[in-house]
């Protein structure tokens, strides 16, 4: 059987941008819509939030490869990290070049035209090391404007705290105050953003227009799986298609991980066989629960674990005062770590004083290991 089907339809790794994005059609549409309302506006500015593995990184390099065509320059999703201010003025020049007419790549800073560009689009070590990043952004924008180029941002993996992105959300502020043409997208996790949005410097981002990635719809993935197998002539049974779709629970990146492993043990007449159903499941569960579940128990105190394995041993929708219970402590001490993983996109509210688990398979995970 040809594996190739694997790297076609299925590629279950972060940061991998696959060949079918399935129901984000219309998430990738309005950002796409944003970049051409007029510069300023609400929606030039955008954040999305979601769990580990619901796209936000897939959203953003489909973002970018639409906004090159439609003649932006991008910064292609920048991972925030020290190097951050750095990373994003290197991309912005680079991707600028494919609109030189000339090869010269490097122009001193101070010495020719009046922003210190000439056929080339970057500063050189001494401007580099002697302006701000503010001051070279400010001076990039205004060069591309007045080729008539827009410019767009892409940052990824948004960390609360970073000085660096703080620093570049400031410099934004001051980019759309001086009426240049640039946009800003930005996703990360629940928690981290709400922490950028709840910094006192940074007010004006609350601004911004917040899209939630909400999980797959069950039949899309129904849908999908049907089509991927059919076009790679594997037999898969109608109750089997169901039963898979289920089990992704929307998640994105679970519903690569099984079509991932059926292919993978698919029988040698490419065929779907209960067996085969139940390893794949079981090796997709287990990369899962590795990937997502016990990286997002370790960025949690010892609290906040002990709140969800409380609740995961209970039927949801778990109430907040059987929990509290549970752990010992009052209804309002639990309370506060209730919000905490609100915040975190980790429960979601059923109905006042109800919670349950929004991460696929973490319930499962706590209650059948100790590991964190």
């Amino acid at each position: 059987m040809d594996k190739t089907v694997q790297k076609r339809f299925f590629s279950p790794t972060f940061g991998n941008k696959p060949r079918y994005l399935l129901g984000r059609d219309e998430v990738i549409s309005r950002l796409c819509e944003g970049l051409q309302t007029p510069p300023g506006s609400r929606e030039r500015a955008r954040l999305i939030i979601g769990q580990r593995g619901y796209g936000k990184t897939v959203a953003l390099l489909e973002l970018a490869e639409q906004a090159r065509k439609a003649g932006y320059v991008v910064a292609s999703p920048t991972i925030v990290s020290p190097a951050l201010l750095d990373s994003v003025m290197e991309k912005l020049q680079k991707d600028s070049e494919r609109f030189l007419k000339t090869g010269k790549k490097s122009v001193s800073g101070g010495s020719i035209g009046a922003f210190g560009f000439s056929a080339g689009l970057q500063f050189d070590r001494q401007d580099t090391e002697s302006k701000t990043f503010a001051f070279r952004i400010d001076r990039f924008c205004e060069e591309m404007n007045r080729r008539r180029k827009s410019v767009l941002i892409l940052i990824d993996e948004v960390q609360g705290g970073s000085e660096e992105l703080k620093q570049l959300i400031i410099a934004y502020q001051e980019l759309v105050g001086e009426g240049r043409d640039v946009a800003i997208v930005m996703a990360g996790l629940p928690a981290a953003l709400s922490v950028v949005l709840n910094d006192k410097v940074l007010t004006f981002l609350n601004r911004a227009e917040k899209i939630m990635l909400e999980p797959l719809r069950i039949a899309e993935v129904e849908a999908f799986f049907r089509r991927a197998f059919r076009e790679e002539s594997i037999a898969v049974p109608d109750h089997l298609l169901q039963k898979a779709a289920e089990k992704t629970e929307g998640s994105p990146y679970m519903m690569q991980l099984i079509g991932y492993y059926l292919t993978l043990n698919a029988t040698s007449d490419a065929k779907i066989t209960d067996k085969v159903f139940k390893k794949a499941i079981a090796g997709a569960e287990k990369d899962f629960q590795n990937d997502i579940c016990l990286t997002v128990l370790r960025s949690l105190s010892d609290r906040d674990v002990r709140f969800l394995r409380e609740m995961s041993s209970m039927d949801e929708p778990a109430l907040v005062a059987d929990i509290a219970k549970g752990m010992g402590v009052s209804r309002e001490y639990a309370q506060q770590y209730r919000r905490r993983l609100l915040d975190a996109g980790l429960i979601e509210t059923v109905k006042r004083g109800e919670v349950r688990f929004a991460v696929p398979y973490l319930a499962d995970y706590l209650r059948n290991t100790d590991a964190v």
